[in-house]
């Protein structure tokens, strides 16, 4: 069964195209931050000054991974929702659920 062929078979709108370069920006932000960390530790900065730029990094991965998420739901998953057949309703329940308590 593919959960996907709807969502990927939809071009994506102009909204979604801001939710995907808001995510692009979030992350791209956490990967200079993981840069300067890893610097940082070369150099043996002071721990907790690697440590605050180590949580800002995972502020901003958290910020990306909400509104991927929220957008997942308000687009993907709401069209999947809309499948008269309870077997892919259930898949896509239990793929969001697999995923964020995988955490």
């Amino acid at each position: 069964m593919d959960l996907y062929l709807g969502c990927r078979s939809i071009k994506p709108n102009n909204h979604e195209r801001a939710i995907q370069k808001n995510s692009l920006a979030h992350l791209k932000k956490a990967q200079g931050m993981i840069k300067k960390v890893i610097t940082m530790i070369e150099e043996d900065a002071y721990c907790m000054d690697v440590l605050q730029q180590s949580l800002a990094a995972t502020g901003f991965i958290k910020s990306a991974n909400k509104v991927i998420l929220e957008n997942h739901l308000n687009s993907c998953f709401k069209a999947g929702m809309q499948s008269k057949s309870d077997a892919k309703q259930q898949a896509l329940i239990d793929e969001v659920l697999g995923i964020m308590y995988k955490t």
